[in-house]
């Protein structure tokens, strides 16, 4: 990695275009300064991001931009203009290097956005850095300077040298969020010769050691399903106190302090870990068409995202069941108190799943309760209908798993690319061996979902509740698909 580096730092036509921001956070406050080649055009546009991959909201980082300033390589005052929310003219007649010094407003604490305050910075690239708008091939350089007390930085960037770091485009930019102060890093672990680390803001007093071969177990696990390890390092990065997260290529910001994980909190904590991780797959790699190569500048609409979110939803008790821990008998508990819980949602009758993903730009990423859903909620269960659907239909030889890997290793693997909603389609059929309208039919419609049929089809009864109870007559198929299934 590094001999390439090195070329592409000497190769005349990528320096040429190159991004190299100073970020100075030694007072506290995000103070920026962009170096790049002036175009031989005369003007250059700068551009931030409408939004963030991996949260699905219009952001509009532009109205945090202040004390904007552009200078030409003698460090005259070159003009500019801003138009619409988060472009920036700037007019490089005669010029052959563009230097632009601007400061960031960052006091929000949330993981879709930039943070700082005097114990630690959280640096989300798409909030805080330009890019020349047109020009997404281009490769980026971050050189950090801390305040003295600030010795650690967690991302999954590569690192040229100490607080310098390398992407060698704009969607690797954007996708490698940053955590700088004084961190806490638990033991890492290698699996087939990829590091896993595990650092953290905020991080109280837990076992550190168990929870790394806790994530060993699930990554080994998730790894195993899909067939591949497609990146060379890995990075949890621990936000401390608050909520969500969002993933990465080769990372997951997460809001993390350890005490989760005390009592029953950490199965639920050790899931949202699954979550996070199994995204690196499903939605990173695996993902819907519509979802990459990005359009930083407006909302990208999918009807996909209840397999993007919803599937890797489902698989989170899949793989801790398959990591050994979660029973068979807290995994029948979780899915009768998600189906439970969406059915007491009236907006499961006024909109379908296709349509909250579609709409997740207005309604946002949980839904309107009553009036809308969320593919959180419904698309973990139609993917559970749908796995059952392909087991039953193959005597149990093929399953979702077949379709997951597929996606990777066909669509993405060798064609680079997101799948369409028809291909999602065409391929579960193909290894259902079956017309499936009967499942699909609950994402483009509102019709409820009949999930006594699906259960039955594997030898459970559901009651009133949604409890689980195993059929007396079950026969040996059946026995098979359940063992499986809850191991």
């Amino acid at each position: 990695m590094k001999k390439l580096i090195t070329l592409l730092f000497l190769g005349g036509g990528l320096q040429a275009q190159e991004l190299n921001f100073e970020v100075d956070l030694r007072s506290y406050q995000y103070d920026l300064t962009l170096t790049t080649s002036a175009p031989t055009e005369p003007y250059l546009d700068l551009e931030i991001p409408a939004w963030s991959p991996g949260y699905y909201q219009v952001m509009d980082f532009g109205k945090n931009f202040h004390d904007f300033h552009a200078y030409n390589e003698y460090g005259d005052t070159l003009r500019w203009i801003k138009f619409g929310h988060n472009t920036w003219r700037i007019y490089t007649s005669n010029t052959k290097e563009l230097k632009v010094k601007y400061k960031v407003r960052a006091e929000r604490n949330f993981v879709g956005t930039a943070f700082i305050d005097k114990e630690r910075a959280y640096l989300k690239p798409s909030a805080l850095f330009l890019h020349r708008k047109g020009e997404k091939d281009t490769p980026a350089q971050i050189h950090i300077h801390a305040p003295s007390e600030w010795t650690k930085v967690a991302t999954g960037l590569d690192s040229l040298k100490a607080y310098t770091y390398y992407a060698k485009d704009v969607d690797i930019l954007y996708d490698s969020p940053l955590l700088i102060g004084e961190l806490k890093e638990l033991p890492p672990f290698e699996i087939g010769g990829k590091k896993h680390r595990f650092l953290g803001y905020a991080m109280g007093t837990f076992d550190g050691l168990r929870l790394m071969n806790d994530l060993k177990k699930i990554i080994s696990t998730a790894i195993e399903l899909i067939g591949d390890i497609p990146y060379e390092h890995y990075t949890f990065i621990g936000l401390g106190p608050g909520n969500g997260g969002i993933e990465q290529l080769n990372s997951t910001a997460v809001a993390f302090t350890g005490q989760e994980l005390e009592g029953p909190g950490r199965t639920r904590t050790l899931s949202f870990l699954t979550h996070e991780y199994f995204h690196h797959f499903n939605a990173k790699r695996i993902r819907p068409i519509e979802l990459g190569p990005f359009d930083y500048s407006q909302p990208n609409r999918t009807n996909m995202l209840w397999v993007a979110e919803g599937l890797t939803a489902y698989y989170e008790n899949i793989i801790m069941n398959r990591a050994g821990l979660l029973s068979a008998e807290e995994m029948k508990k979780a899915w009768s108190a998600s189906i439970a819980n969406f059915q007491k949602n009236p907006g499961r009758l006024k909109q379908t799943l296709a349509e909250s993903s579609a709409k997740t730009w207005e309604d946002g990423p949980f839904g309107k309760k009553g009036e809308t859903i969320s593919y959180y909620e419904k698309g973990p269960l139609v993917g559970m209908l749908l796995d059952i659907r392909i087991r039953t239909a193959t005597q149990n030889t093929r399953s979702l798993d077949d379709v997951m890997r597929y996606l990777y290793h066909e669509i993405y693997k060798k064609e680079n690319r997101g799948y369409t909603d028809a291909e999602f389609i065409k391929i579960c059929e193909k290894y259902a061996g079956t017309p499936l309208d009967d499942i699909f039919q609950y994402v483009y419609s509102t019709k409820e979902l009949d999930y006594a049929h699906y259960f039955r089809m594997i030898g459970i009864d559901l009651d009133e509740n949604y409890q689980m109870t195993l059929r007396k007559d079950q026969t040996t198929l059946q026995k098979k698909i359940y063992q499986d299934l809850f191991r």
